[in-house]
């Protein structure tokens, strides 16, 4: 099904006016006929009478092809079951009476912060039904599209990355229709459609990568190990992550604009002991550049003293002067210094 989009039906405020002519002039038929009825009976009198009524009584019809189509809107047209264009330019238009507008997802609202939203039932329905009736029974008979960059932001799901451990992720896709007739006629519900085919293509790009950059792990499939991870490749990730939600919505005539992680944490039943692994990791990695910095230290001080020839040292002097300068050096706490007046021996 490929689009077809009218040209040419900018004429509903001609077809307004010529159908208020149209009903003055019935008007003024009934009324004029009325009269010369009741002073001399004749059939012209009856036959204006009769033109009268009958151009009230079906007038409204040609009302029923008025659109008004505001910007970024469209509407599919349909005669019959047939499909016959779709009306996207901002205007007043006027189409065949008895062509019917078509948007399945007419009733399906997408969250800001949730799934696609489910009518209430029972109580909370009867509880909400007053307060929601005005606003359903204008969002739900209108059978517009509109053509702006919407955004879906799905709820966080728990996935387990390329290592097994849990993580919840959530994320801010954007997306537009491109191709209505595809949207309508192609799928059930485009809306529903766009948001469970975001959850499927989320699982299965975040299933390739880890949480962090761990080793022996390739995440770009040409078998190389690399330093791919869900917190420090978010760019990366969200790059693939619209490529694979577009590859899946394209039969449905949806563009996906950009998509984005809003929420990366690791699940709560993990996250102290990954926390506590951090933590160590971190401790590691700054003691082991402590140390470095400490012997480098240690090797410049026993070079300088040997080419400033300040001291001779044998080689238990030079082990006790090492431990020393490491223990100051490495220490977490400030060395308390402590004078010897006397020999060493």
């Amino acid at each position: 099904m490929s689009e077809k989009v009218l040209n040419g039906k900018k004429n509903g405020m001609s077809v307004l006016c010529m159908v208020i002519l149209a009903y003055v002039i019935g008007i003024a038929l009934i009324v004029l006929s009325a009269i010369s009825l009741n002073q001399a009976p004749a059939p012209l009198n009856i036959t204006g009478l009769a033109a009268g009524i009958l151009i009230v009584s079906l007038g409204w019809i040609f009302l029923m092809g008025l659109k008004v189509l505001k910007p970024q809107e469209a509407l599919v047209l349909t005669l019959f079951g047939k499909y016959i264009g779709t009306l996207k330019e901002n205007g007043f238009y006027y189409v065949n009476p008895f062509c019917v507008g078509v948007n399945p997802a007419a009733k399906t609202r997408l969250s800001q912060s949730g799934d696609v939203s489910e009518p209430a039932s029972g109580l909370t329905a009867i509880v909400n039904g007053a307060q929601a009736a005005n606003m359903i029974s204008t969002d739900y008979s209108n059978k517009k599209l509109s053509l702006k960059i919407m955004t879906l932001n799905n709820s966080r799901q728990k996935i387990n990355d390329c290592l097994g451990n849990p993580i919840e992720i959530g994320i801010a896709v954007t997306w537009r229709i491109v191709d209505t007739a595809k949207a309508v006629f192609n799928v059930d519900n485009y809306k529903e459609f766009l948001s469970l085919q975001c959850d499927s293509a989320l699982r299965h790009v975040v299933r390739i990568y880890p949480y962090d950059v761990s080793p022996n792990v390739d995440t770009t499939g040409d078998g190389v190990a690399d330093e791919g991870s869900l917190r420090g490749s978010s760019e990366v990730v969200a790059l693939r992550i619209r490529d694979e939600i577009q590859s899946r919505v394209k039969e449905a005539g949806i563009e996906i604009v950009e998509a984005r992680i809003t929420y990366l944490a690791y699940a709560p039943e993990i996250a102290a002991v990954m926390l506590q692994r951090q933590q160590a990791s971190a401790i590691i990695d700054a003691r082991k550049m402590i140390v470095d910095g400490a012997v480098g230290m240690v090797e410049m001080a026993l070079e300088r003293l040997n080419e400033k020839d300040v001291v001779h040292l044998d080689e238990e002097r030079k082990a006790a002067m090492v431990s020393n300068l490491l223990v100051v050096l490495c220490g977490n706490h400030d060395a308390q210094p402590v004078v010897n007046s006397g020999s060493l021996y």
